[in-house]
């Protein structure tokens, strides 16, 4: 009989790891406390008409709900969509070699201090996220001690770094609600990637730890992160086509973020060059963090899907980019990520 997927990882003990890990965040007064979460509240709902005059997207009645919340809240939150996520997974690993009752009691509360680790690394530096995966429409996510603590240290306007944060992942609200399709294919992308892994738990683990052996000793493999070096041919043409999409999100938001940002936020060029000079500036153990874990892939992200989006609009306008939303079939490939022409070309002939 296979186990539990969902007894395989201890979820409870990598919330409560991770929100020790994490920490509270800034020092705040109560009063400032509940200024930041009001405003915030009022930036994301301000900011859907600023969105849907931008880009030409109309989610009309369908919606997603906002939550502002505490590091612990984002922990607990990423711990569900790690569990959806992982569960089929992970059931598919169990049922070629079940772990012994000991063994898989010792074994999840490894893995969940290790998924407690990633999670209290991580909570401490996200400012916003879109979970498209939590039932039914998704939810869009907003950490307020990390947005305080972020605008504290580039020592900028409080309540037009609100807004600009805002603007970004208000534009991933819309993207999955007026595209109802994207939640699914992103979806059933992440399964197409899962379905692709062989072997059993016991096999994955050891080939992982030798993965991680080779990246930390050798220079050149240092260039990629552990998702890439874990990945098969097969794994990494489907993880091409993960990235493009994540690409093209990113960038768009990014994209609509700066574009806005000018009518209604006035310091947002100040902003924009402070948020630029802290990415450059972490420090040598934060950026190898950054590196195994994909984020440093994640700023490229943003990069390159912005110079995409710009390029295709400067060539088709808003208009005729926002094909892009008509069907799968119309996404950008990775190669066309770099090459916003070849996308004009495939799409509009």
């Amino acid at each position: 009989m296979a186990a539990d997927p969902a007894a395989m990882i201890d979820w409870d003990l990598a919330v409560s790891l991770g929100t020790r890990l994490a920490g509270e965040g800034p020092r705040v007064t109560r009063a400032e406390a509940d200024a930041a979460v009001a405003e915030l509240r009022a930036a994301a709902g301000r900011s859907t008409d600023l969105v849907r005059a931008c880009t030409g997207l109309d989610a009309g009645e369908r919606t997603a709900p906002l939550l502002v919340v505490d590091r612990g809240g984002w922990v607990q939150a990423n711990a569900d969509a790690f569990a959806h996520l992982l569960g089929p997974l992970v059931g598919r690993l169990t049922e070629k070699r079940p772990p012994s009752g000991l063994t898989l009691s010792i074994g999840s509360r490894i893995t969940g201090a290790e998924v407690g680790g990633l999670l209290g690394f991580l909570a401490s530096k996200v400012l916003g996220q879109f979970d498209p995966f939590h039932e039914p429409t998704g939810r869009l996510l907003l950490v307020a001690p990390n947005i305080v603590d972020v605008e504290r240290q580039l020592d900028v306007d409080p309540s037009d770094f609100r807004l600009w944060v805002a603007l970004h992942e208000e534009t991933h609200r819309v993207q999955f609600t007026a595209v109802p399709w994207m939640r699914d294919h992103l979806q059933g992308l992440v399964a197409e990637v899962a379905g692709t892994v062989g072997g059993d738990a016991t096999s994955l683990v050891d080939g992982g730890l030798a993965r991680v052996r080779e990246l930390l000793a050798d220079r050149d493999a240092r260039r990629g992160s552990l998702v890439e070096l874990f990945s098969s041919p097969a794994q990494r043409e489907l993880l091409d086509r993960v990235t493009a999409v994540m690409s093209l999100l990113e960038g768009h938001a990014d994209v609509v973020m700066d574009d806005v940002g000018p009518t209604v936020i006035p310091t947002v060029a100040h902003i924009r060059e402070r948020f630029t000079e802290r990415r450059q500036g972490i420090g040598a153990l934060d950026r190898l963090l950054r590196r195994l874990l994909g984020l440093e892939a994640k700023m490229a992200q943003y990069r390159d899907g912005a110079r995409f989006v710009r390029g295709a609009i400067d060539a088709v306008g808003m208009h005729g980019f926002n094909a892009v939303w008509s069907a799968p079939e119309a996404l950008p490939s990775r190669a066309e990520i770099a090459d916003p022409a070849a996308w004009v070309a495939r799409v509009h002939g």
